[in-house]
């Protein structure tokens, strides 16, 4: 049965565009694969914490040699990264912040970002761990001009961040789709959305296999 993991970062419950998408996204998935399950997670909330030393600590120690309070302190990660490796697709939707990554998407990005659970480091080579097979990166941008040759190109950190990493992880199909002004007009961002929509039409056609 295939599984779909959505992971929101918007820090918006409503009104959030990049959570409208991933509301899109995810009735084409479900309708391509009506036998399939979703795991949605909202890592916008004060329970996604951010890693701590013990956290760390627990990372590199050895299976072995962890204690209570190591187990305790990786527990999130353990969990994260379970749903992560279970999944045929991960979806993940998310405004740029301040250029960037919004606090809690990095929050989720550390405790899934684990030396041999998603990657390693072998012969002077990392190499991807994720057995998820693809991504789909839904991504909302309140100004114009972020896409190549605009004049904020080279202020945008978070969809090459994203690229990387997700590659790094070891997930080799990564999709994006854009909406870019959506602090504008109504009508210019009924337009942007509806693109966004169209483009995700053509990702997840209604009869995929």
């Amino acid at each position: 049965m295939p599984t779909l993991l959505r992971i929101d970062a918007s820090a918006r419950l409503a009104g959030s565009n990049s959570r409208v998408l991933g509301d899109h996204a995810q009735a084409l998935w479900q309708a391509a694969h009506p036998a399939g399950s979703v795991i949605a997670r909202d890592v916008s909330g004060p329970d996604m914490a951010p890693i701590a030393q013990d956290t760390i600590t627990g990372f590199y120690t050895a299976a072995d040699a962890m204690t209570d309070d190591l187990r305790r302190a990786t527990a999130v990660s353990d969990t994260l990264i379970a749903e992560l490796q279970s999944a045929d697709c991960l979806l993940l939707t998310t405004p740029i912040y301040n250029f960037g990554v919004p606090a809690g998407l990095k929050a989720w990005i550390d405790q899934i970002t684990r030396i041999g659970h998603t990657f390693a480091y072998e012969d002077g080579a990392f190499r991807g761990l994720v057995r998820t097979p693809r991504a789909i990166v839904a991504l909302a941008y309140g100004a114009d001009g972020y896409a190549a040759g605009g004049p904020l190109e080279q202020t945008d950190f978070l969809r090459p961040y994203l690229a990387f990493l997700l590659g790094f992880l070891g997930i080799g199909h990564v999709d994006f789709i854009t909406a870019e002004a959506t602090t504008a007009d109504e009508a210019t961002v009924a337009q942007r959305m509806q693109a966004a929509k169209a483009a995700l039409h053509d990702l997840l056609p209604a009869n995929a296999a």
